[in-house]
């Protein structure tokens, strides 16, 4: 019997350190915030292995439950190359969407041709609060686009995010989340099982752990 998807991504990104467990000696976010984890799906891109997994993963679900999509975009930056592979092995066009307007030239916040009315899905490397995928979806939507939802490789399974949707009105799911990817640490001890009780205080309340 095959192994489920959501446990052999997790796996795959422990294995090629995409993501990082150090419960005793916490990780700094760039907003200030300490962390037991660090993800930095970008290192995917380096492992042919891993790269494929993913893509086929997000290739399988669109087939399965968005069918009638018209594009793919990925939101920059780690999501334009997996969705650029997505939308090749789909045959699909492809937009990616920036976190602000250049400076210059048409100040494009989607690049790409967006054509109004097309449904489009938004591909996503990580989901912490939702609020630049949510911000993503709107640019998409400001273009006249339907946005049919958003697929993201992983997700710290915040509530903050899951609000930031259902807010937005969007319908978003992931290859793999954070339970999952503590359940394969321990299983392939890579994490005492004694440390997993760290992790599920920080998922909860991640700003008063902090403190």
């Amino acid at each position: 019997m095959s192994q489920p998807v959501k446990e052999k991504i997790a796996q795959s990104l422990l294995q090629i350190n995409a993501i990082q467990l150090e419960p005793s000696n916490p990780f700094v976010w760039a907003s200030g915030m300490k962390s037991p984890i660090y993800c930095d799906n970008r290192k995917i891109l380096s492992y042919p292995r891993v790269r494929k997994i993913v893509r086929d993963a997000f290739v399988d679900k669109i087939k399965a439950d968005y069918p009638d999509v018209d594009f793919v975009a990925g939101v920059a930056t780690g999501a334009i190359a997996h969705g650029a592979l997505v939308a090749e092995a789909l045959d699909l066009p492809f937009l990616y969407v920036r976190s602000e307007a250049k400076g210059h030239g048409m100040q494009n916040l989607v690049e790409g041709d967006a054509i109004p009315g097309k449904k489009v899905i938004v591909i996503e490397d990580l989901v912490s609060t939702g609020g630049s995928s949510v911000k993503a979806v709107e640019a998409l939507r400001n273009h006249g686009m339907k946005v049919q939802g958003l697929i993201a490789i992983f997700t710290y399974g915040f509530q903050k995010a899951f609000k930031a949707f259902a807010d937005a009105n969007c319908e978003w799911s992931v290859l793999t989340d954070y339970s999952t990817l503590i359940d394969m640490a321990v299983e392939d001890e890579l994490l005492p099982r004694t440390e997993m009780s760290v992790l599920e205080e920080w998922q909860a309340d991640p700003e008063n752990w902090s403190n």
